[in-house]
């Protein structure tokens, strides 16, 4: 004897939340069938409701809900929590004296980021040592706040001896790790843990159309398993395409030679979205890039650009070369995986050493305990 199929529970219309535009309402003239939640028997669903209203959601097991809940609105919530509480975003800068650095950093955020513009004068002086220069700016953009932190290593590849001249450069980026690791393990944690970890590298390769420094070799090998390096070949306007591209292919072979990784690695590559999306990325770095401050009319717009005897550079035209890719990959796509990134893989790998250095976290003591009980 089969069971009669109990018709639809009438429930009244909840008022909060309310149904958004592109939620489609049923059609009152849709066919109505027994389906179970879950695979359950008897073609009885959740509550005793064999059927419920087509196109108004779906269950885990393939059923549909009754109507809206709201759960879409959760990105929502997100996206307003992130909003008030901003983003970090801390950048460093590395390679050799007059290649540019400051200005493609400029160029690339589109102000005076970087502190040889506001805070330096035409009589500095190379240090004699790699120094740390870390400057902060608070820059907004449709809404959005985010704190940039661009990180000038001034003095490195600058010297006649530069041997082990990565070192002060290594020790800022485990000082960095050591700070927020502090501050994690801490009993009385602050809600939000000041973030001045080094999320991206940006290492500026000269335009040799040679072959790479043994300097830039030591340098991405050291401190490519402790932060995201992103190669880039600086002023490659001072080479022909020709030029251009056969050094990429060098530098690329270079770096496959002495096993140096660089961002976005490989092994990091989530599905097959990300891997052929990254796969395009990874053929076309390093990038070559112009960076400049400077605007010019070309053929009635304001471009920037670099001015020559033969006419103007345009820094954002991608057949002059590759800043808007660069930009693209660092701000727009790439951001956010950099970020997390550091934290989920070169911050835990820290993290983990330095732990088991330590035999794991010191056991808390009873006045400790007393203390943060009261």
């Amino acid at each position: 004897m089969s069971e009669s199929i109990i018709p639809p529970e009438v429930r009244p219309k909840p008022a909060v939340p309310a149904k958004p535009p592109h939620v489609v309402a049923p059609s009152p003239t849709a066919p109505h069938g027994p389906q179970g939640l879950g695979g359950l028997g008897g073609g009885m669903g959740y509550g005793g409701v064999a059927d419920r209203a087509p196109g108004s959601g779906h269950l885990g097991g393939g059923s549909t809900l009754l109507g809206y809940i709201g759960i879409d609105t959760i990105i929502e919530q997100m996206r307003k929590k992130t909003m008030k509480a901003g983003f970090d975003f801390n950048i460093m800068i590395v390679g050799q004296s007059g290649l540019g650095k400051s200005t493609l950093v400029n160029t690339l955020f589109k102000s005076q980021v970087s502190r040889w513009s506001s805070a330096w004068g035409s009589e500095f002086k190379l240090p004699k040592t790699v120094e740390i220069k870390a400057v902060s700016h608070v820059i907004e953009e449709g809404g959005v706040k985010m704190k940039l932190t661009v990180i000038d290593t001034p003095g490195f590849g600058d010297q006649i001896n530069n041997e082990n001249c990565w070192e002060p450069i290594s020790k800022y980026i485990n000082e960095q790790y050591e700070k927020f690791l502090k501050e994690e393990v801490n009993i009385a944690r602050k809600k939000r843990i000041p973030d001045t970890r080094v999320h991206c590298c940006l290492y500026f390769i000269s335009p040799t159309g040679h072959s790479l420094r043994q300097l830039d070799i030591e340098f991405m090998k050291h401190l490519s398993r402790m932060v995201n390096i992103v190669p880039v070949i600086a002023k490659s306007d001072t080479m022909t395409p020709d030029e251009k591209n056969e050094f990429k292919q060098r530098v690329r072979k270079e770096l496959e030679v002495c096993g140096i990784e660089f961002y976005p690695q490989k092994e990091f590559d989530d599905d097959m979205e990300d891997k052929n999306e990254n796969d395009k990325i990874r053929e076309a770095m390093p990038f070559a890039v112009v960076g400049s401050d400077k605007e010019y009319q070309v053929n009635g717009k304001r471009v920037l650009g670099r001015k020559t005897a033969w006419g103007v550079i345009e820094v954002e035209n991608p057949n002059h070369c590759e800043f808007a890719l660069l930009r693209d990959f660092l701000i727009r796509t790439h951001l956010q995986d950099l970020k997390e990134i550091t934290h989920n893989i070169h911050y835990e790998t820290y993290r983990a050493k330095r732990l088991n250095e330590n035999g794991g976290l010191h056991p808390i003591s009873a006045n400790d305990t007393q203390e943060s009980n009261l």
